[in-house]
C-alpha cells in the first residue's frame, strides 16, 4: 500500500477508522521549535503496519478532531518513542487527552536495553534497521517535501510495530510483564500532558537554592508572571526575562519604577513592556505570609559516611538490575539514589519514585532502609 499524504478531514477520518479497527497505531510528529514558547506542529506520522502509513499535513487541516479521537480511544494502543513531548503537543493541538500508550524508550529499559536509547539505536539493536540521518535539519513546513524527506518521516513510525513485538518478547523473557503494565499505566495520567501551574515554575530556575524564603516567595511570583507572559506572547521564557535577571529581581525586590530601572541588566524594552507586571509580581511575593513562603533548600547533610553508603546502594541497585536483565536507570538513576540518601529517614514516595510501586518492591524498600540507617 503506498504512503498516504493526508490534507483533508475526510481522508484523515478514513485512516483513523482503519487504525481503530486494527487496534494498534504508531505515532510520531515533526515540529519546528526555535523562537516560540509552543512548538509548531508540521506533520503527524501514523502507521497501522510497515506498509500502511500516512503523513498528516497539519497546516492544511482545520480540524484534527479525528486524530484526537484516536489518541483518546482506550481500546487502541498508541506506539511512540519517548512519548511525553509528542503527546503534550498533540493534546494541545487536538484537545484530546491521550491514553493506552506504549513508549518504546521506556519499555526498552525493561527489555535489557537502556531506557534512554534513541529510536535509531533501538531499531538497529532490535530488528536490524538502520534509519537515515540525512533529513535531521529539514524545514517540515516547506511544501512539497521531497521523496527523501517523506521516507525519512515515515520511517520513524513504519518499524515501530515490529519493535513493539520484539520488546514484548524480551519483557516476557524477564518475567516483568506486571512491571511493564504498571509503568505504561503511568502514561495515562492526564497531568503529564497538561500545562503546569505557572506558580510551579520555581524549580526550573537554577540558583534559587541560595535564596531566603522571602526571596523565594518573590521569585515564585516572578516566575509565574513570566510563564503567563511567555505563553501569551508565544515567546521562549528567556526572551521575556532571563533566569539571571529574575534572580536579581527576587533579591533586590524593587517596588517602584525608579528602583526597577536601577536593576542591573534590565533593558529599556523590558521596562516599558513588562515593568508594571514585574512590580505587581514583586508586591504579591512580598505580601505572602511568612508561613506560606517556600522553605529554603535544606543544608545538605551529605557527609562522607553517607556518600560511601550511597555508593554501596548504587552498586546494589546495579547488581540487582543486571541480575533481572533490566536497566538500573529505569529503576532509579545514580542522582536519584543520592537524593534519597540526602533525605534519609525523611524520604517519602511523593518525592522519590524508587519508593513507589514495583520499584519499591524490587529494591526501593532496601535502599530506603540503608538511607535511614545513615542518620
Amino acid at each position: 500500500m503506498p504512503l498516504e499524504w493526508i490534507e483533508d478531514v475526510e481522508h484523515l477520518t478514513r485512516f483513523v477508522d482503519r487504525a481503530t479497527g486494527h487496534g494498534v497505531v504508531a505515532v510520531d510528529t515533526e515540529l519546528f521549535w526555535e523562537r516560540t514558547y509552543y512548538p509548531r506542529l508540521a506533520i503527524v506520522q501514523l502507521a497501522v503496519g510497515d506498509e500502511d502509513c500516512c503523513l498528516v499535513d497539519v497546516p492544511a487541516l482545520p480540524d484534527l478532531s479525528p486524530l484526537g479521537s484516536l489518541l483518546a480511544d482506550t481500546e487502541v494502543v498508541k506506539i511512540l518513542h519517548d512519548s511525553p513531548q509528542d503527546l503534550s503537543i498533540l493534546r494541545r493541538e487536538t484537545g484530546s487527552t491521550p491514553c493506552n500508550i506504549f513508549d518504546t524508550r521506556i519499555v526498552a529499559g525493561l527489555a535489557g536495553l537502556t531506557s534512554t536509547i534513541s529510536l535509531r539505536d533501538l531499531l538497529a539493536e532490535l530488528i536490524g534497521v538502520e534509519l537515515a540521518k540525512t533529513e535531521t535539519r529539514t524545514d517540515w513546513f516547506r511544501r512539497p517535501l521531497s521523496g527523501a524527506q517523506l521516507s525519512y518521516a515515515v520511517d520513524d513510525v513504519r518499524f515501530l510495530h515490529a519493535a513493539r513485538l520484539a520488546l514484548l518478547a524480551k519483557v516476557a523473557e524477564r518475567g516483568v510483564e506486571a512491571w511493564l503494565t504498571e509503568e505504561l499505566a503511568r502514561l495515562d495520567d492526564p497531568s503529564l500532558y497538561e500545562e503546569r501551574d505557572p506558580r510551579q515554575q520555581l524549580e526550573r530556575i537554577k540558583g534559587s537554592g541560595r535564596l531566603t524564603s522571602r526571596e523565594l516567595a518573590v521569585l515564585r511570583e516572578l516566575a509565574a508572571w513570566r510563564e503567563q507572559e511567555a505563553r501569551s506572547l508565544d515567546r521562549p521564557r528567556g526572551r521575556v526575562v532571563p533566569d539571571k535577571l529574575l534572580l536579581d529581581l527576587a533579591r533586590r525586590r524593587p517596588m517602584t519604577q525608579e528602583a526597577l530601572r536601577s536593576v542591573r541588566d534590565i533593558k529599556n524594552g523590558q521596562l516599558r513592556r513588562f515593568g508594571d507586571g514585574i512590580l505587581e509580581a514583586v508586591g504579591t511575593g512580598l505580601a505572602v505570609p511568612d508561613e506560606e513562603c517556600p522553605p529554603r533548600a535544606p543544608r545538605s547533610r551529605y557527609d562522607e559516611t553517607t556518600e560511601r553508603r550511597s555508593v554501596a546502594a548504587i552498586q546494589l541497585l546495579e547488581q540487582r538490575s543486571a541480575a533481572r536483565g533490566i536497566d538500573h536507570a529505569l529503576v532509579a538513576t545514580r542522582s536519584e539514589v543520592r537524593s534519597l540518601f540526602r533525605d534519609g529517614e525523611r524520604a517519602d514516595q511523593r518525592r522519590h519514585r524508587v519508593l513507589r510501586g514495583w520499584r519499591r518492591d524490587f529494591v526501593g524498600a532496601e535502599l530506603l532502609a540503608l538511607a535511614a540507617a545513615t542518620r
